[in-house]
C-alpha cells in the first residue's frame, strides 16, 4: 500500500482512510491518481463503485486490482 499511495503522490494515511471508508468522498484527483497507479481506467473504478455488471475488462481487472492494492 505505502509504495502505491507515493506513486499515486498522496499520503499512506490518506490511502488508507479511502480504503476504510473514512473518506467517503475522495476528490476525484487522487482517485484517478490512485487508478492510473494500478492500472485501472475510471470506468473500471466507476463500476466497481456502482457494482454494474462486468464490460469488456470485467472481474479480471477488479482483481488484478485489488491485488496490486494490497501489495
Amino acid at each position: 500500500m505505502l509504495e502505491v499511495a507515493l506513486d499515486a503522490r498522496v499520503s499512506p494515511e490518506t490511502l488508507r482512510k479511502i480504503e476504510t471508508g473514512r473518506v467517503a468522498t475522495p476528490a476525484f484527483p487522487t482517485v484517478a491518481a490512485i487508478a492510473d497507479v494500478l492500472g485501472l481506467s475510471l470506468d473500471a473504478v466507476w463500476a466497481e463503485v456502482t457494482q454494474a455488471e462486468p464490460g469488456a475488462q470485467g472481474a479480471g481487472a477488479r482483481e488484478g486490482a485489488r491485488e496490486r492494492w494490497a501489495s
